[in-house]
């Protein structure tokens, strides 16, 4: 009889099969999303790089417009790109666009808003023969006369300015070794001028499910014939987590052809589907205890059946057939595997409150496909997306979810408004 390992049990047994890479390489910035950083990343600018002003309107001194209405001069125009530094007078102010730098004479930016222009006639009661200028890209020219009046006093000094650093300042690390890049992470190396950023090496797995009953060429299914939908959820699966996947189909119920194939793989791991359990015709696992391999039954379901072994240097994971039990061991045994090559930090437990009851068996923990939302009080809660809750062979219930619940071993029964344990998928 198997020895019956915790969760954690063979986690640690798996995770001694691989190391961090410590390799680098230079990838450009808008290819890097979903890599793992190298190394921290220190800025050389702080961002924003320059004061500037944070809408359309008018560069002004604040104790200027403390009291209004008042009336200011327009003395100039500062759009955005432009490197003048105009200067103003008391009683005056330049028209300045968003994301342009400040004038040194200037600590507030009164938006148009809370403005109004001078009516459009001369002197003589006659319209004015000077097109008041809002829209025009030339500059204003000093002594034309222009005006504008506020009607709003500013909340504050500062009102409607950036200031230089106040996002970080020069020197900041914004990302550390171990991030994996975002599109937002890619922006914020972008912003800080990086074009290219070290990265560690996609790791490359070989992935492939076993069995005489599958079928991959969508042909009609005879008796006993399911179609393969393994290496398709594993491949997708593990892209996502930043490997690099070599999808190989299926191999039949034949020792000798799996031991070829394994002799031939070029890979830095490798997860095999089907045949880990104690069956008469489980040809992986003949094959991997020949070669050393160790099977293991883990205190968890789905998934009670693992298997691995190491293959001429290379980590092999085998993992069960039946669809949920493949997808979750994949999410809970592997993916650290993952994480740990990349030099990638384990991903937290978050809590839940359960949205509905269910129940769960004695003494393994219990993996249940969720779908996760918050409710009125802002709490994440999480209801089985299937009424069948962790029944291995259902293809939907994964399908249907966006996370999944742990229960604890000791826990028969969970009642709406428990607290769980839930992540993410």
């Amino acid at each position: 009889m198997r020895e019956l390992l915790t969760v954690e049990q063979y986690q640690a047994e798996l995770l001694e099969l691989v190391r961090p890479d410590p390799r680098a390489e230079l990838v450009a910035v808008d290819a890097a999303s979903g890599r793992v950083l190298a190394g921290d990343v220190v800025s050389g600018v702080s961002i924003p790089v320059f004061a500037n002003s944070a809408m359309d309107g008018y560069a002004v001194r604040f104790t200027d417009v403390i009291d209004v209405p008042v009336t200011l001069r327009v003395v100039g125009d500062v759009p955005a790109g432009s490197d003048s530094d105009p200067d103003a007078a008391p009683g005056e102010c330049v028209r300045i666009m968003t994301g342009a730098p400040l004038p040194s004479f200037a600590d507030t930016v009164v938006p148009i808003e809370e403005t109004k222009r001078p009516p459009e006639t001369g002197g003589n009661g006659s319209r004015a023969s000077q097109r008041w200028p809002e829209m025009e890209p030339s500059p204003f020219r000093t002594g034309s006369g222009l005006t504008i009046t506020v009607t709003q006093a500013p909340a504050a000094r500062g009102r409607h300015v950036r200031r230089a650093g106040e996002d970080f300042a020069t020197g900041a690390r914004i990302a550390v070794a171990g991030t994996t890049v975002t599109p937002a992470t890619a922006g914020e190396l972008a912003a800080i001028g990086l074009t290219s950023v070290p990265v560690r090496p996609r790791p490359v797995v070989a992935v492939r499910s076993t069995g005489d009953e599958l079928v991959t060429d969508g042909s009609a299914l005879g008796r006993g014939q399911i179609y393969e939908s393994n290496s398709v959820v594993l491949t997708a699966a593990l892209s996502s987590w930043g490997a690099d996947v070599r999808r190989s189909g299926t191999a039949r119920d034949d020792a000798d052809a799996l031991a070829e194939w394994l002799d031939a793989v070029s890979a830095d791991l490798v997860v095999l589907t089907g045949g880990a359990s104690v069956g008469a015709f489980d040809v992986v696992r003949d094959v991997l205890e020949a070669a050393g391999g160790t099977f293991r039954s883990v205190r968890v379901q789905p998934g009670k059946p693992q298997g691995w072994a190491v293959w001429n240097g290379v980590p092999v994971v085998s993992l069960p057939g039946n669809p949920l039990s493949a997808a979750l061991s994949c999410e809970l045994f592997v993916r650290p595997m993952l994480d740990r090559m990349l030099g990638r930090p384990e991903r937290p437990w978050l809590t839940a409150v359960a949205g509905a009851a269910w129940t769960s068996p004695a003494g393994r923990r219990q993996l249940v496909p969720v779908r996760l939302s918050s409710d009125t009080d802002g709490r994440l809660v999480a209801a089985p997306s299937h009424r069948r809750g962790s029944a291995s062979h259902v293809v939907s219930s994964l399908a249907e979810a966006d996370g999944y619940c742990a229960v604890a071993e000791d826990v028969t029964a969970v009642a709406a408004g428990d607290l769980v344990r839930a992540r993410w998928l």
